[in-house]
């Protein structure tokens, strides 16, 4: 069991004449990570942007870019505190959590109005 996140846009297939038009939504992002690395995510203030944006009122991504990037700096600075928080059984490591919250944080600036879907 993981965590699975998407961001998804949509997009005109169609337009005819300014009346009627045809949309699709299209999956721009997509990744998993492992429930497992949820503490750590607490601790570096980024577990509601990523695992329940819809507490924090976070529908597109733009929205969850701030607190990204505020704690993947923290994650950064301080990787011997987070490293605490490894998973004992090695499924969810801050060496594995780092360069997803970076992937996450790229998506999110470069589909900055792609709406966030999670699955728990």
């Amino acid at each position: 069991m993981g965590l699975d996140v998407y961001l998804k846009r949509k997009y005109i297939v169609s337009y005819d004449e300014g009346k009627t038009f045809e949309d699709r939504e299209e999956t721009v992002f997509t990744s998993n990570i492992t429930h497992n690395l949820n503490k750590m995510a607490m601790e570096a203030g980024i577990y509601q942007a990523c695992w329940r944006p819809e507490e924090i009122v976070a529908f597109k991504a733009k929205d969850i870019t701030p607190t990204l990037e505020k704690g993947l700096a923290d994650l950064k600075q301080r990787p011997d505190h987070f490293k605490k928080f490894d998973s004992e059984n090695g499924w969810g490591v801050y060496d594995d959590f780092v360069p997803w919250v970076e992937e996450y944080l790229l998506a999110c600036h470069l589909y900055p109005e792609a709406t966030i879907e999670v699955s728990r």
